[in-house]
């Protein structure tokens, strides 16, 4: 009898435990247990991050201009150089040759036309003085012609006093073909000087093709060639035609590749800060200085408006120049850096967590109601307007449920971003699970778990 008491005691415990497990399962059906965070007031800052290199302003590739033998290096890579320095020399003798003979030959011309131009001096001075003898020998000569007249003088003296006249007449003549004989023979030596001065220039143009000296002030940063090897006029890609690049590293630039979609954001003047992996964790300020209008493939860097079909369909970078504000010491040219751009900053802002920002159809935002699943059904044939737009929001906490709320959203951040309309920063809203934030209905029941956010989402799904 006792044991037939004691077993009927144990089936009603059974039942009673059955009856309130029932009961908490079924109020607990249609919650979801979500993770929430407050609404807050804060800086949020747009930030376009981009990698890249490390690249001088200004620099200046030193290309063969001649074919010859490296004969001379006057620096090594990593030294620092002024301008107008010589860098590089080539095999060249005959160019040092064809200079002095030119040289010797110029100077023997202009010697040549200083002794004809003292020629033209003794023969405008010979002409002076018989001008001055053809003067006198005229007035003799008309005063011959009255004495004869009056028969005070003989016939032969008359005929010496006019042939002293035209010997002097003659002399005077032939004076001055001699000038004009000198005058065109400086002229020919002084365009002999000409042409040989042009020679000479010549000859030092050719010299000069063989020595190099540095355009800048500025650090040799790549030396390919060694002394002994052969030169060659410059062609893209061929050795021996880049003989060495010299940068001035006063100005330094970091050269980005920013994505497509997040060039519409970058201005020139934006700051920005630059990280140089040899650097560490060191960023360096800086400020956008350009912007590229040109799309670049990503696979190749080649301009995507030089290549067709279906490569134009690739995902395209644009080039983005940041020059630093205070480049460190000792910064190399082609270093990998990042750049992190400044593109917007909303300072006392309303501010939430980027995950917490969903979209939903009109027709998902019906309120679940206590009979509900808490989990967005699909929409019904015909329920919404054709084409309707999905409407931004986040799900707010009010009492045990979660509302939608539509919200205007402002700057983003890298993991927060600022709300115009809707919220208050007294505001609980919804930032997980994903799994429910991804099916949560308006109004749905909720259970607040933001202690173990994993365990949040197994319940969830056990549910």
């Amino acid at each position: 009898m006792k044991r037939k008491k004691l077993l009927w005691m144990t089936l009603v415990l059974v039942l009673l435990a059955a009856v309130v497990v029932i009961s908490i399962l079924h109020r607990n059906r249609g919650v979801v247990t979500v993770q929430t965070q407050p609404v807050v007031r804060d800086t949020v800052t747009a930030i376009v991050t981009a990698t890249g290199q490390i690249k001088p302003k200004n620099y200046a590739d030193i290309s063969s201009n001649s074919v010859g033998q490296i004969t001379h290096l006057y620096v090594h890579e990593g030294d620092r150089v002024k301008k107008g320095e010589r860098l590089a020399e080539l095999w060249n003798v005959q160019q040092h040759a064809n200079v002095e003979a030119m040289t010797a030959n110029l100077h023997t011309l202009e010697a040549q036309a200083q002794a004809q131009s003292a020629a033209l001096a003794t023969s405008r001075a010979s002409l002076q003085q018989s001008q001055a003898q053809y003067a006198q020998q005229k007035a003799n000569w008309r005063r011959a012609q009255g004495l004869y007249h009056q028969e005070l003088i003989s016939r032969s003296d008359y005929d010496s006093a006019r042939e002293a006249y035209d010997a002097a007449a003659a002399q005077v003549q032939l004076d001055q073909a001699r000038i004009q004989q000198s005058a065109a023979t400086v002229h020919s030596a002084h365009m002999q000087i000409r042409q040989a001065s042009a020679q000479l220039q010549s000859a030092k143009d050719q010299l000069s093709l063989t020595i190099y000296t540095s355009p800048l002030n500025g650090l040799v940063v790549y030396l390919p060639v060694h002394v002994g090897d052969t030169a060659v006029l410059g062609i893209e890609n061929s050795p021996g035609s880049l003989l060495m690049r010299v940068a001035d590293m006063s100005i330094v630039t970091a050269h980005l590749q920013v994505d497509e979609s997040d060039i519409t954001h970058v201005r020139v003047g934006q700051p920005a800060t630059v990280s140089v992996d040899a650097y560490g964790s060191d960023e360096f300020p800086g400020t956008v200085t350009e912007v590229g209008d040109t799309a670049l493939l990503q696979s190749t860097g080649v301009a995507a408006t030089t290549s067709g079909g279906q490569a134009n369909q690739e995902a395209k970078d644009f080039k983005v120049v940041i020059t630093l504000n205070r480049p460190p010491d000792g910064i190399r040219p082609g270093l990998s850096c990042t750049g992190h751009i400044i593109t917007a900053v909303a300072h006392n802002a309303l501010s939430i967590p980027i995950q917490a920002i969903v979209e939903r159809d009109p027709a998902q935002l019906k309120p679940g109601g206590s009979s509900g699943s808490g989990v967005a059904e699909a929409a019904t044939p015909g329920a919404v307007k054709k084409n309707a737009k999905p409407i931004q929001g986040v799900f707010v906490i009010r009492g045990q449920e979660a509302v939608f709320v539509p919200v205007q959203t402002g700057v983003t951040g890298e993991d927060h971003i600022q709300v115009l309309h809707g919220l208050q920063a007294s505001d609980q809203v919804v930032t997980g699970p994903y799994s429910a934030l991804r099916t949560l209905k308006n109004h749905a029941r909720i259970k607040i778990n933001n202690v173990n956010p994993a365990a949040a989402a197994q319940a969830n799904s056990a549910s």
